[in-house]
């Protein structure tokens, strides 16, 4: 009999994440599966959840809530960057993403909320942020060993299924 899946296992799957209208924001399809270790914080923590208690082979779907996924959305996390501070050959218009960076020179995606006079109001919410969010998972493999997956292995981390 096939062990169903604990806290700390390490297992990877395919998966194929959505939004409730059904548009595909992120999947495992044409890559590796995603390996991770089971409630390490890797992953948000819906998906994290979901796993616990599946087996090999294994298929599900689970919607995840904004408080299980990338949180709700702070209306707090804006800021205001001159227009001068933009290069001219970029088009700003509204809901256009950007990298912008923090203090320490790390990298913060960003999505362009407002553009004003002498300013452009920039969004650092995650852009998964507030969204109920629907994922496909099979597993696909059990019991691999815990330094063996990286969080690159089928998972674009800036836009689906890891933190």
């Amino acid at each position: 009999m096939t062990q169903t899946i604990q806290s700390g296992d390490t297992i990877s799957v395919d998966y194929t994440g959505k939004f409730q209208n059904g548009k595909i924001f992120d999947t495992s399809e044409g890559q590796a599966p995603l390996t991770f270790t089971v409630g390490s914080g890797m992953l948000i923590r819906g998906f994290d959840q979901a796993v616990i208690g599946m087996k090999q082979g294994e298929t599900k779907t689970v919607v995840i809530e904004p408080e299980d996924g990338y949180g709700i959305r702070d209306e707090e996390l804006y800021v205001d960057v001159p227009k001068m501070h933009f290069p001219e050959d970029i088009p700003l218009v509204e809901g256009l993403q950007l990298e912008l960076r923090d203090p320490e020179g790390r990298p913060v995606p960003a999505s362009v909320a407002e553009i004003r006079e002498d300013v452009v109001r920039m969004d650092i919410n995650h852009f998964l942020a507030g969204k109920t969010l629907e994922f496909d998972i099979t597993i696909v493999e059990t019991g691999l060993a815990p330094d063996s997956h990286e969080c690159g292995s089928g998972c674009d981390c800036d836009s689906g299924c890891c933190h």
